[in-house]
């Protein structure tokens, strides 16, 4: 069976740089990892394909050779600028010579981070954290200064972060040299791990500070006093930068990220920069007009002028008395929404007076009249 073209194994064009070839090599291998193939028995066969197209496509002079003789280049046939006596031999099947190029990027995307040298792992970053923090929309409203009380971990003042004893200098792992990370040979394939020795920091404490046991840090509350803007709303998340988890062994701090939840109002209703309020109102209040008084959500009031003839759902609109916009921007508007009551608990002088008010009301409720008129034509229709 004739050898595919190395260029078509990476999938690049040819002539392509030095760069594309490593790229077009790094992602078969991400492809053909057996973690990702396990239901793919040519996967080795395809990997080995690729790794032999990639140790001739790198080296400069045998991707010359190549691209003029083709794979003939390397039966031992053709003379030119690679080993003594002709062709250019073996040597491009190896795993070791290739695959090293690109072991870092590699398994660097798939263990979640690259590899750290020279210990850089012993100082690791704190964890982020999330607080819940609930508000009345009057808060949300004016905004507010508020102080929590957060469950954390700080920076152990016995040993400054260190988590050695008296301040001593960490050591050296001897089983990962400061790597943090061994490698193991897995058959085919170099599987890199976390060292089992320091757990991945890359260093060990000796005389471990009493205090944080050789961590660092210690749990502790943690008073903060937090600015909460005018115009939150639900979900709104205030991040306070360095405020999180201390790191491990005087890493950073992480993050503490706010989370608001502005809570329900009796009388107002929010959308967004919007509020409604939802005023009852008399029946005969309704029909003959007048004024109402409502409240605003800065404790102030408003009178309202009620139109006569209104309904249940009559909108008025009260300009800039709604929420303020978060990051600036004009204020919101206040909608008052009537809702027309009907007397209860009437007395006998209460109902004679509206059957009175019954029997000369034939021509005051027009839409009551357009309704039974329509449906007298829909009963009509169905009859016919």
């Amino acid at each position: 069976m004739s050898k595919r073209d190395y260029y078509e194994v990476l999938g690049v064009q040819k002539g392509a740089s030095a760069d594309e070839i490593k790229k077009g090599f790094r992602q078969k291998a991400k492809e053909l990892h057996p973690d990702r193939n396990a239901d793919n028995p040519n996967a080795e066969a395809q990997f080995k394909e690729a790794n032999e197209a990639y140790d001739v496509l790198k080296d400069p002079e045998k991707k010359a050779a190549y691209d003029r003789y083709g794979h003939a280049a390397f039966e031992g046939g053709m003379g030119g600028g690679g080993r003594p006596g002709g062709g250019f031999g073996g040597g491009h099947g190896d795993f070791g010579s290739s695959f090293s190029d690109v072991f870092d990027d590699l398994f660097g995307d798939m263990m979640g981070g690259g590899r750290r040298g020279g210990g850089g792992q012993r100082a690791t970053r704190g964890s982020d954290l999330r607080y819940n923090l609930r508000i009345s929309l009057e808060d949300a409203f004016s905004g507010l200064q508020k102080t929590i009380n957060v469950p954390t971990a700080v920076g152990c003042d016995e040993c400054n972060g260190t988590g050695a004893e008296s301040g001593a200098e960490p050591t050296t792992c001897p089983t990962c040299s400061g790597m943090g990370k061994v490698r193991a040979q897995q058959g085919f394939f170099t599987v890199e791990r976390t060292c089992p020795t320091c757990s991945g920091m890359g260093q060990m404490i000796k005389n471990p500070c009493k205090k944080c046991g050789g961590a660092g840090r210690v749990e502790k509350e943690k008073s903060l006093s937090v600015n909460i803007p005018a115009g939150v709303e639900t979900g709104t998340r205030i991040r306070l930068g360095g405020e999180g988890e201390a790191g491990l062994r005087g890493g950073p701090a992480g993050d503490l990220y706010i989370f608001i939840e502005v809570q329900e109002h009796k009388i107002f209703e929010r959308e967004a920069t919007q509020l409604y309020c939802r005023v009852p109102v008399s029946m005969t209040s309704a029909a003959l007009g007048g004024e109402i008084e409502v409240p605003t959500i800065d404790g102030g009031r408003s009178r309202v002028k009620v139109p006569a003839g209104s309904q249940s759902g009559k909108q008025m609109r009260l300009r800039g008395k709604g929420m303020p916009a978060l990051r600036g921007g004009a204020t919101g508007d206040m909608f008052i929404e009537l809702a027309v009551e009907t007397p209860v608990n009437l007395t006998s002088r209460q109902k004679e007076l509206l059957q009175e008010f019954e029997e000369l009301a034939a021509d005051n409720n027009p839409h009551s009249s357009k309704f039974f008129s329509s449906v007298k034509s829909f009963w009509d229709s169905m009859k016919s």
